[in-house]
């Protein structure tokens, strides 16, 4: 990892390193999880931010299902999800038709995330709160993995509203190093983050979950350094995966990290005390988040291989 650089956009798209060549996925299985996000009208960031494991994972017959609209209030400079001012809508018939997708599905592991909504009072989280509410009600016995904004000036609400709900992993990505915040995630705090992350772990029955890109210009001791900071909060599962930059609006990719790389980060993670890591190229907030629910020891990815 270079030292010290800015994220820079670029009009010249770099060419991606074969470890970075994807399927694009097909058959019956992508083709009824297609089906099922389409007669329940949902969003899912394997759409939205145009995931590159979209392929597999639908493939597999899993997706991460995206509430609270589109719409998002901020403009992170690595994110294609489409900035707007939803102005406090909200969908209240969108629990029902989460949980009659996943019922089509056959999902017994699902991941909600959102969009950022600073337009409302608890950031949106009353709508985590009945998706999980409903999930439960019409799938027995299924667990969930939220991941969720950082609930600026409302955590206490969200909090409030949401660890009633335990036993369930909360997820909340740092995303990147700190230096790099001000113009990768502008309107976020890496305070803030770390200070969800840690309330939300110190929570009987929630485990903690983050996330970090690589290949914005962050050096390897910086990488290290947010590492420790999440072990010492109370992080037990965490995520480390290539920056790829969606669209040519967004940052353009300053380094490809190798996998033998990303295989000693992971490594060292679980070293310095996360217990469970995925640290590959291809690694994203909910990528294998099923396999979360086998027990809290790392697990074993091999690229390409869909697991349900």
């Amino acid at each position: 990892m270079p030292p010290e650089q800015t994220p820079q956009t670029s009009s010249h798209a770099r060419r991606l390193p074969p470890w970075l060549k994807r399927p694009l996925g097909g058959g019956p299985e992508y083709a009824r999880t297609a089906d099922a996000i389409g007669q329940g009208h949902l969003h899912t960031i394997c759409q939205e931010a145009r995931c590159p494991n979209r392929g597999e994972c639908w493939t597999a017959g899993t997706a991460t299902f995206l509430i609270l609209g589109d719409q998002c209030t901020r403009r992170c400079g690595f994110c294609s999800v489409k900035g707007g001012r939803p102005a406090g809508f909200i969908d209240n018939q969108e629990p029902g038709r989460l949980a009659d997708a996943v019922a089509r599905m056959g999902l017994r592991h699902v991941v909600i995330t959102s969009v950022t909504r600073d337009d409302l009072p608890d950031g949106g989280a009353s709508q985590f709160a009945d998706c999980i509410k409903t999930l439960r009600a019409r799938v027995p016995g299924v667990t969930v993995e939220i991941l969720t904004p950082d609930f600026r000036r409302c955590q206490d609400e969200a909090l409030a509203t949401l660890l009633p709900l335990a036993p369930f992993v909360w997820g909340h990505n740092v995303e990147t190093v700190p230096r790099l915040y001000l113009s990768v995630r502008p309107g976020s705090n890496y305070a803030d983050t770390l200070d969800l992350l840690r309330r939300a772990a110190a929570s009987p029955g929630i485990i903690a979950k983050s996330s970090i890109m690589l290949g914005l210009s962050e050096t390897r001791d910086e990488v290290l350094s947010v590492i420790d900071d999440l072990v010492s909060i109370g992080v037990k599962r965490m995520t480390i995966g290539q920056y790829l930059r969606p669209t040519a609006e967004q940052f353009d990719v300053v380094e490809f990290v190798t996998p033998e790389v990303f295989s000693e980060l992971g490594a060292e993670a679980r070293r310095r005390g996360i217990p469970w890591v995925i640290s590959t190229p291809f690694a994203r907030s909910s990528y294998h988040a099923e396999l979360s629910e086998a027990g809290c020891s790392s697990p074993s990815v091999s690229e390409g291989q869909p697991s349900r």
